[in-house]
């Protein structure tokens, strides 16, 4: 390819909390856990980053909460080179957020709380019409209400 590809993706991001554990907790119960760790995921934002990696040019349309998990989040797209003219903060709501519990073989269980992702909107696809009618390719999964993945496959159809 000669060129680098522009693509966008209109999608969720979350902040992944790893707890790994000797074993899951029964009902009512409280375990100390030998560790944990934190990082930047979700469906939308880890298709940014790979496709930021292979070298595209990258835009990303989401939400983020308005706490210190979204200035993270947004952040950490920043990092690695996507536009985040379109990541905007859901005021008065969480960030998306997972809560993973690992255990020593391999067995997870996972709680997600879609916080802001649950607010991205047809508006927000139609406030980045400019940046994504020049995408070669538009990115959804969904983690998004699916209004606004019928939404922008409408649109995306509408620009060829």
């Amino acid at each position: 390819m000669d060129r680098i590809g522009r693509i966008a993706v209109v999608g969720s991001n979350m902040v992944d909390l790893v707890t790994y554990t000797d074993r899951m907790p029964a009902p009512g119960e409280t375990l100390e856990a030998p560790s944990f760790e934190m990082g930047n995921g979700g469906k939308g934002a880890n298709q940014a980053v790979a496709a930021a990696k292979l070298g595209a040019k990258l835009v990303m349309v989401s939400k983020v909460g308005s706490d210190i998990f979204g200035e993270n989040t947004i952040r950490n797209l920043q990092g690695f080179g996507i536009d985040t003219r379109h990541v905007s903060v859901a005021q008065g709501m969480s960030s998306g957020v997972a809560l993973i519990f690992v255990e020593p073989s391999g067995e997870n269980a996972i709680l997600i709380v879609k916080g802001a992702n649950a607010a991205l909107s047809p508006a927000d696809v139609d406030a980045a019409e400019e940046l994504l009618r020049g995408a070669d390719l538009i990115l959804m999964q969904l983690e998004v209400p699916l209004e606004t993945v019928y939404h922008t496959v409408a649109r995306a159809a509408e620009w060829g």
